[in-house]
């Protein structure tokens, strides 16, 4: 029989960084066939950040920097650092390591994991069960893509979409159960692989000429048929979860969606019951940023004084692979 844990794994502390740079709609009508009504109807994205020097470690680093120094968190008490991207600077070192260089974390382990869009829901979870095992008291859940450096940027269906950014939160231990993780139920399915990937560059299509020739280095998305599959993944996942732990509509204070398209954001909430206003929404100025979204909006939201004590938020996100899932926290910090 399995031991009743000890901690819950609750957010104790929040940090976003987004590069000055912008693209807004009025840029891509300049550079391809499209127009902002075109943009906004379809996606809802006004514009995106971009960041024109360094890899994704810049936007993971001053992400954990902003958490550490609005919540006055000394590097050295950080005991692990997940970042959750697809775009990290190298191979090899992990993004994590540079991070935890760069923030001067002399204390801490850590590593990458890949989960597409869904890569902060599967951080938070992996997170969360080092916080929950008694071994570990801070690890810090970095979620930083920099999508620019894997876009064409002459495919008008998915250039518009994609922006870079970083958002980390602190995980902590508490003993209180009614606080923060409750539940996840989480997903992968391989036979996403057809609709929505990036061939070259790895084992399988080592970088060359022709993989370079081939546009074999950029996302490549079946817009429609990833639609499809995202909107029913989120809308079911969410709802499942909220069956699950006896949830009703009133009950949520908001919905936390990934960031990929507001018409499935919109669909999501819908099947959920829920209001455009019990909603966290970003994607207007920043776009997909892919592992970003979810922490960004918490943080944006937390800072703006929307989210309070005892709140109860359902995190919910889609990506390639397909990976999907759904996450059940209370918030426990003011």
């Amino acid at each position: 029989m399995a031991q009743e844990k000890k901690y819950n794994a609750i957010i104790t502390a929040v940090g976003m960084y987004f590069p000055d740079k912008v693209f807004d709609n009025k840029y891509f009508e300049s550079i391809i066939d499209t127009n902002e009504e075109w943009i906004l109807t379809r996606t809802g994205i006004r514009e995106r950040r971009i960041l024109e020097n360094g890899g994704t470690s810049v936007l993971a680093t001053n992400a954990a920097l902003d958490l550490m120094q609005k919540h006055n968190i000394k590097a050295e008490e950080i005991d692990c650092i997940i970042v959750a991207t697809v775009t990290p600077d190298m191979f090899f070192p992990p993004t994590a390591c540079l991070v935890q260089k760069r923030i001067g974390a002399v204390n801490a382990w850590g590593f990458d994991l890949e989960a597409a869009c869904s890569g902060f829901l599967f951080a938070f979870q992996t997170g969360s069960g080092l916080i929950e095992s008694g071994q570990y008291k801070k690890v810090m859940i970095i979620g930083a893509d920099k999508m620019s450096s894997i876009t064409d940027y002459t495919d008008r269906n998915n250039c518009i979409l994609f922006g870079d950014g970083g958002a980390a939160v602190l995980l902590e231990p508490i003993e209180d159960k009614n606080f923060g993780l409750q539940d996840s139920i989480l997903h992968v399915d391989g036979s996403g692989e057809v609709a929505l990937h990036m061939k070259g560059g790895g084992s399988l299509n080592p970088p060359s000429h022709e993989t370079v020739d081939k546009k074999m280095h950029y996302i490549y998305q079946d817009g429609k048929a990833v639609f499809k599959v995202a909107v029913k993944g989120m809308a079911d996942v969410s709802v499942e979860l909220m069956q699950k732990n006896n949830l009703k509509s009133e009950d949520i204070a908001y919905l936390v969606p990934h960031q990929a398209n507001m018409r499935i954001i919109d669909a999501t909430a819908e099947r959920m019951g829920l209001s455009r206003d019990k909603v966290m929404i970003n994607i207007d100025r920043y776009g997909n940023t892919t592992a970003a979204t979810i922490p960004s909006c918490l943080v944006e939201y937390y800072r703006a004084g929307k989210i309070k004590k005892g709140d109860k938020l359902i995190l919910s996100a889609f990506g390639a692979g397909y990976t999907w899932g759904a996450t059940y926290i209370v918030w426990a910090i003011d």
